[in-house]
C-alpha cells in the first residue's frame, strides 16, 4: 500500500463503533472481490512460490517473506476461475485471520473503499454464483463486489484452525444451564461450530442471528416490551465483527449506550480480535474479547460472566 493508503488504515483504526469498514479491492479473472484491511498486513508483487508434497489442492505451496515462511492459497482455484494470463503480474495478499499469517494470490489490486456495513447485502439477496465464500455482496455506486469469507476458505483447507469440540474436555465435566445466549454470527458454517461447542459445554438455551441488525431488532423489540423482563429473555450476547448490516463493534456500541440493555455481558468473538484491534472492542464497552477459535477460552468467560 502507498503512504495514504497507510494512512487510510490508520484513520480506521481509531473508529470504534461507526458501522464502518475499509476493503481493499482486488480482481480474480474479471470479478471483484474484496478483503477487509483489518485482515490485510501488506500486499507484495508475486514471489516464487516452493511447492510442498501432500498440500491441499489449493495451496501452491510457500514463500519466504524476510524472515517468515508463508503459505501460498490460490484464490483463482478456490472460487473455480482460470488462471491469470501471467502470473508473473499477480499480486499476493498478506493476510492475518485466526492468528496465522498466509498469503492469498489475486490477478490484481485496485484500491482501498471505505464503506458502510448498512452497504453489503447477504450473499442470498443477489445471486452470484459463488455465494458458497461470500461474506456479502458490496453494493457501489457504479459496481458490485463480493466480500470473500477468507475464514471459511482457511478452515476448509486446515479443519484444525476452526472450533474443535473435543478441546473443551480441558473443562472437566459440564452441567446443563439455563441461561439464554444470543449470538450474532453471519456464516452458516461458524453458527454450527458455535452451536455444537456450547452446546457440549452445557449451554443449549440458544438464539442465532445472521447479523448485528437482526440481533439489535430482536433485542431493541425485547427492551420496549414491558410485560416481560429483559434477563427473561437473555443473559449474554456473543458476537461476530464482520457482519452485513451492522457489525459487531457498532452492535456493540448501540447495546452498552442503550440504559435499557448495557448491563447484559456481551462477548466479541472474532478472527479480528488482534493486539493491535483489541483496542476497538474496548472502547465499545465489550464485556471480553476472544479470538477465533479459541472456544475455550470462550466457555469461560461466558461462565464468569452468566453467573
Amino acid at each position: 500500500m502507498d503512504q495514504a493508503q497507510s494512512q487510510n488504515k490508520a484513520d480506521i483504526l481509531l473508529d470504534s463503533g461507526t458501522n464502518e469498514l475499509e476493503i481493499v479491492m482486488f480482481n480474480i479473472g474479471e470479478g471483484l472481490y474484496g478483503i477487509n484491511v483489518l485482515k490485510v498486513r501488506e500486499i507484495v508483487n508475486a514471489l516464487e512460490v516452493t511447492s510442498i508434497p501432500n498440500a491441499h489442492p489449493n495451496v501452491e505451496g510457500v514463500i519466504r517473506l524476510r524472515e517468515e515462511v508463508l503459505p501460498v492459497v490460490n484464490l483463482a482455484q478456490v472460487l473455480a476461475i482460470p488462471e491469470s494470463e501471467d502470473p508473473s503480474k499477480d499480486k499476493f495478499i498478506i493476510a492475518e485471520l485466526n492468528q496465522i499469517k498466509i498469503a492469498f494470490r489475486v490477478h490484481d489490486v485496485s484500491r482501498i473503499y471505505r464503506i458502510s456495513w448498512e452497504q453489503i447485502e447477504k450473499p442470498s439477496d443477489i445471486s452470484s454464483g459463488q455465494e458458497a465464500y461470500a461474506i456479502g455482496i458490496i453494493k457501489l455506486d457504479d459496481l458490485i463486489s463480493i466480500l470473500i469469507d477468507f475464514e471459511k476458505i482457511i478452515v476448509e483447507i486446515n479443519p484444525e484452525t476452526g472450533l474443535n469440540v473435543d478441546s473443551l474436555a480441558v473443562l472437566g465435566p459440564r452441567e446443563r444451564s439455563e441461561k439464554k445466549i444470543m449470538v450474532a454470527e453471519d456464516s452458516p458454517m461458524l453458527r454450527e461450530l458455535i452451536k455444537d461447542t456450547l452446546e457440549e459445554a452445557g449451554y443449549d438455551q440458544l438464539m442465532f442471528f445472521e447479523n448485528g441488525r437482526e440481533a439489535w431488532d430482536h433485542l431493541a423489540e425485547l427492551a420496549e416490551d414491558e410485560s416481560v423482563a429483559l434477563n427473561d429473555n437473555v443473559d449474554l450476547i456473543i458476537t461476530d465483527i464482520e457482519m452485513p448490516q451492522m457489525d459487531g463493534h457498532h452492535l456493540t456500541d448501540r447495546i452498552k449506550t442503550d440504559n435499557r440493555l448495557k448491563e447484559l455481558p456481551l462477548i466479541i468473538f472474532s478472527s479480528l480480535i488482534t493486539q493491535d484491534l483489541y483496542h476497538k472492542g474496548e472502547r465499545v464497552g465489550a464485556d471480553a474479547q476472544v479470538s477465533k477459535p479459541e472456544i475455550v477460552k470462550l466457555v469461560q468467560y461466558i461462565d464468569q460472566l452468566v453467573k
